[in-house]
């Protein structure tokens, strides 16, 4: 799944086009690493998105197309 689509769909962040627009101003990261929207997110990989001066480490835990508001919160694990 690409990577604005888990973030809108795990809910980390509200729409998908704030998620792209995190990506391409760099301030979503993967593994340690810059990434593109169209990452393919996989279970195991940790997610780091800067907003402002709020800091959100979170790692992939499940990937499904589709998630309810209540099941969101179980697709990923929060860091930090």
């Amino acid at each position: 799944m690409r990577l604005d689509k888990y973030l809108k769909v795990s809910r980390l962040i509200k729409r998908r086009s704030v998620a792209n627009d995190a990506c391409d101003a760099e301030r979503v990261s993967v593994n340690g690493r810059v990434v593109k929207a169209s990452y393919d997110v996989k279970v195991g990989d940790v997610i780091e998105i800067r907003m402002g001066e709020r800091t959100v480490k979170a790692e992939v835990l499940l990937v499904t197309e589709h998630a309810l508001k209540n099941d969101a919160p179980l697709m990923y694990k929060v860091l930090s």
